[in-house]
């Protein structure tokens, strides 16, 4: 075998291991409502396991990055904890299609472990314990679905005029959620799925809200024009058995 045929030669033989690695496409590059912080992870773990493709993931509000993909941002399946935002991106022909219903969420009252405010569904409790001078933390209803839904809750229940002059914002449900487990705020609304990962309960008590209080939570997952295999792969792996039972097991109730 001549130099140059043997060059040749090394050169197809790599690109037989390179070339499927590449059509491929890479990992899924996913963004994520911050609600499912702890639920996801898990998820994507099982998937990485069972299918051997990489997952990216991404938590913020979902209406922070339905800006951003609109913007262009280099996403290739988006879960929103709203799916309004996702009609919305579908409707400017950045998606598929309208993508699917992977889980409804539900809300919680949440407090430091030590508080003594009494904690039921209707807010009874926080209506007779609440004082001004307290902190309450929520989502930023301007963006995040959660802390929409938190508001729509307390005004329910006649409690929005109290806790208004109290409010502490969070970028997103998880950074509120942050507020209370670490004492900056005596109590807040938050994701259920997040008062029920080991870290916030080890500091918190929570009580899921009647769903009554606000309008569902209706959370949609969508694939972008452009996905990656990979992210067809995780969309398709999240409406498995398997996967329903991990987000039930973090608060969300089927879709």
């Amino acid at each position: 075998m001549t130099a140059v045929r043997r060059r040749r030669f090394i050169a197809a033989a790599a690109a037989a291991w390179v070339l499927p690695a590449c059509a491929d496409g890479g990992p899924a590059r996913v963004a994520a409502a911050s609600d499912l912080q702890f639920a996801l992870p898990e998820l994507a773990a099982l998937f990485e396991r069972t299918q051997g493709r990489q997952v990216l993931l991404n938590f913020g509000s979902s209406g922070n990055f339905a800006r951003q993909i609109r913007q262009g941002a280099p996403v290739d399946l988006f879960l929103s904890a709203d799916e309004g935002f996702v009609f919305q991106l579908a409707e400017a022909g950045l998606t598929r299609d309208a993508g699917a219903l992977y889980a409804r969420g539900r809300i919680a009252l949440l407090v430091p472990a030590a508080s003594t405010l009494v904690l039921d569904a209707g807010l009874d409790g926080l209506r007779r314990g609440w004082t001004p001078e307290q902190r309450f933390a929520i989502a930023n209803p301007e963006h995040a679905p959660y802390g929409r839904a938190a508001r729509e809750a307390l005004q329910q229940a006649g409690l929005w005029p109290r806790i208004e002059p109290s409010l502490v914002l969070g970028e997103n449900v998880s950074q509120a959620t942050q507020f209370v487990s670490s004492g900056a705020a005596q109590a807040g609304i938050t994701a259920a799925s997040l008062a029920l990962a080991p870290p916030v309960a080890a500091r918190t008590r929570h009580q899921v809200l009647d769903e009554s209080l606000h309008r569902p939570l209706r959370q949609r997952m969508v694939l972008l024009q452009g996905a990656r295999p990979a992210a067809q792969a995780f969309f398709d792996f999240l409406a498995t058995p398997p996967a329903r039972a991990v987000f039930a097991r973090f608060g969300f109730s089927a879709p």
